[in-house]
């Protein structure tokens, strides 16, 4: 199972994501900000936003809203970002 191992903001809508099998990509949080669920809508916020942490592998907010790993990784696999290189972003 593929896990987060860390996070870093880059802007208010996206975030460099690295998992345990070494790959990484910088994810568009778009979506969801645009998304204005009860949720999401606090994201908008870029203050919020850079807030998020890892909790047991998986991409979390303050607010309790979270996205699992695997759904991360397989949308950055299925638009073509996610990088298996050693560099980094």
């Amino acid at each position: 199972m593929t896990k987060l191992v860390a996070i870093e903001p880059k802007d208010g809508r996206h975030l460099l994501l690295r998992f345990s099998d070494g790959a990484w990509g910088i994810y568009d949080f778009s979506r969801y900000l645009d998304a204005q669920t009860e949720m999401t809508s606090p994201l908008r916020d870029s203050k919020f936003f850079a807030r998020c942490f890892i909790e047991a592998g998986t991409l979390a907010w303050p607010n309790g809203f979270d996205l699992s790993a695997e759904s991360l990784y397989r949308r950055l696999q299925e638009t073509g970002q996610l990088s298996k290189d050693a560099a980094a972003a």
